[in-house]
């Protein structure tokens, strides 16, 4: 165990000699003060495990100074003493957050049973700390914060995550995530407006497909009453509720051609007009897009500006998809396996030997998101004490089995497939089918649209 650090607060300077020499010939880092004021400067410059602090000190009440750094000093212990001590005396401590009083005169091994009980129970708290972080690649006020956890353990990973609190550190710099869907572009976006300056401001996620396109613009620019049919109120739009924030935009790829025109012009004076009015409105916003697609490709296509592109583009992670960094797997499966037991209120089942290796040759095209549904699912159908393979709806040769050349660099030719995969495994059902692929239902008709996909009532 490490040395504990004590401070004695107690206005008999001999009681306070007597028990520092004590404290430090038994193996704890000691320190003293005779008054509060003296007591809290060394507060503000020594880290301090446990308090052993006096009731009666000069013109200041001890259960004052216990109830005010309990506030200041969360994680820091405190042994009320006292030689005037009563009941009500021992019941305020207690209720203030003292975890044990000791009336004078004591023993000194008396205090020390105190110490060590004390010191026990500290280290207990952060050995709970640490499993609760362990898991988890961010601290646990940033994974609050962004109602999320981050798990891995690949150098892939590791990487992105440093990137990401790198550029939190430049809050009015927009940034593009890229990568497979289901790979988590949203909690790299959170990430990055929770560490940053901004953190205390709106985090506005948009999915750009799932807003029908005749209400695009009234949407994010907001609109005037009576500005046409339905306009019943004044209406902010996402530029303007994004004031000081973080406007996060989803699936950038499906914007309109018309709207990134208007776009482009708001990220570049970051002024917005609303549909009806003619007053400009200034707003401070700050700009994370993902997508799943090339945009490259896309401006090559005449689908996408490219002068967006560059006001998008500033800074630029890529999310690799979880095949390529298959180390992730245990710990996510782990993870997720502890957590949706509790959740789902079932004991935590044990993983067959065979499982992650078997998962480690799947082909994962539905990434970190797949293997949170698959792992939910295993849970609820399991009947015994522990998985199997069985309980995984894997085909290990996806991996083994290579598809041609074109297949496998042909983007679009893919995900037509999976579309058409997916509505036949939902009997035609797109609300279904459009949950299995992990995208919103009018993505998926636009998507059916786009490469001239039809169902058969």
């Amino acid at each position: 165990m490490n040395k504990l650090n004590v401070l004695i607060i107690d206005d008999e300077k001999r009681f306070t000699e007597e028990l520092t020499e004590f404290l430090q010939e038994s193996g704890f880092q000691a320190f003293e003060a005779n008054t509060g004021a003296e007591g809290y400067s060394i507060l503000k410059k020594q880290p301090i495990d446990l308090l052993v602090l006096d009731v009666r000190l000069p013109g200041i009440n001890g259960l004052d100074i216990l109830k005010d750094v309990k506030v200041k000093y969360p994680s820091m212990e405190v042994i009320i003493v006292s030689a005037h001590g009563d009941m009500d005396t021992v019941i305020k401590a207690m209720r203030q957050g003292a975890i044990d009083y000791l009336r004078k005169p004591f023993r000194h091994i008396d205090i020390r049973i105190a110490i060590e009980r004390t010191q026990k129970f500290l280290f207990l708290q952060r050995e709970i700390k640490l499993l609760e972080e362990k898991n988890s690649l961010i601290s646990k006020n940033l994974e609050q914060r962004i109602e999320r956890h981050f798990i891995g353990v690949s150098p892939q990973i590791k990487e992105i995550l440093e990137m990401a609190l790198t550029t939190a550190k430049y809050p009015d710099t927009n940034v593009l995530i890229t990568g497979e869907s289901g790979t988590g572009k949203e909690n790299i976006a959170r990430i990055i407006h929770f560490a940053s300056k901004r953190k205390d401001n709106i985090f506005c996620a948009v999915n750009s497909s799932a807003i029908t396109e005749s209400l695009l613009e009234s949407e994010f620019f907001g609109h005037k009453k009576g500005s046409f049919t339905g306009a019943i109120t004044d209406k902010k739009g996402f530029f303007e509720i994004s004031n000081q924030g973080t406007l996060f935009l989803d699936e950038i790829a499906d914007m309109p051609m018309n709207l990134q025109a208007k776009m482009l012009r708001a990220i570049e004076e970051k002024s917005i007009t609303r549909v009806g009015e003619t007053s400009p409105i200034y707003t401070d916003f700050r700009i994370i897009s993902a997508t799943n697609h090339d945009l490259d490709k896309l401006e090559e296509e005449k689908r996408f500006r490219l002068d967006l592109i560059h006001r998008l583009n500033t800074l630029h992670i890529h999310i690799p998809p979880l095949r390529e960094r298959t180390e992730d797997i245990e710990p996510l499966l782990l993870f997720y396996v502890d957590d949706l037991s509790r959740k789902l209120n079932k004991p935590t089942p044990m993983i067959d030997k065979d499982v992650i290796p078997a998962l480690k040759e799947y082909h994962f095209p539905g990434n970190v998101r797949e293997l949170k549904n698959m792992t939910e699912r295993a849970i609820i159908l399991s009947k015994g004490n522990s998985l199997s393979i069985k309980d995984f709806p894997v085909k290990t040769k996806s991996k083994s089995a290579q598809p041609t050349e074109t297949q496998k660099l042909n983007l679009e030719d893919n995900e037509a497939l999976l579309i058409r995969r997916a509505l036949e495994t939902c009997n035609n059902n797109q609300l279904a089918a459009a949950n299995a692929l992990g995208i919103q239902r009018m993505a998926l008709a636009r998507k059916m649209q786009k490469y001239n996909i039809t169902v058969t009532k």
